[in-house]
C-alpha cells in the first residue's frame, strides 16, 4: 500500500457554512447561500458582536493542505491510461481517481497499470463490482 510522503494535519478552521444575512426572516432567502452585505447599516457588515460571522481570508485553509483527503494525497482525475503514466513519479503525492464515464474495460485496465505503477486509486470498486454480481 502507498504511503503519502509527508501526512501533515490539515486544520480545519471553520465546518460551519457561513449564513446569509436575514436568511432566518425570509423564507425565500437560502440559508446557505452566502451574499456579501452591503446595508450602510448592517450589524453583520459592521461586525457587531452576536451577529452572523463574514468569510474572510483568515478562514482559508494552509497552502500545504489545501486540497488534501484526510489520508494526505490530493485527487487527479484520470480518463485513460496516458493520464494515469503522468503519475508514476507522484505516486506518494497525489491519489488517482478514475472518472466517472470510463468503461469497465478500461477501469479494468487502469486498475491494472495502477498496481504495476504502485498509484493508489480512491474509487477502485466503483462499477467493477455490480458487474460481477450479473
Amino acid at each position: 500500500m502507498v504511503q503519502p510522503v509527508n501526512k501533515v494535519k490539515k486544520v480545519v478552521k471553520r465546518r460551519l457554512k457561513f449564513k446569509r444575512h436575514q436568511a432566518d426572516r425570509f423564507k425565500r432567502l437560502s440559508r446557505t447561500s452566502w451574499r456579501q452585505v452591503r446595508g450602510i447599516d448592517s450589524y453583520t457588515r459592521r461586525r457587531f458582536r452576536g451577529h452572523n460571522l463574514i468569510p474572510n481570508i483568515g478562514y482559508g485553509t494552509a497552502r500545504k493542505t489545501r486540497h488534501q483527503m484526510p489520508d494526505g494525497f490530493q485527487k487527479f482525475l484520470v480518463h485513460n491510461l496516458q493520464e494515469l503514466e503522468v503519475l508514476l513519479m507522484h505516486n506518494r503525492t497525489y491519489a488517482a481517481e478514475i472518472a466517472h464515464g470510463v468503461s469497465v474495460r478500461n477501469r479494468k485496465a487502469l486498475l491494472a497499470r495502477a498496481q504495476e505503477l504502485n498509484v493508489k486509486i480512491t474509487n477502485p470498486k466503483t462499477r467493477v463490482r455490480s458487474e460481477e454480481h450479473e
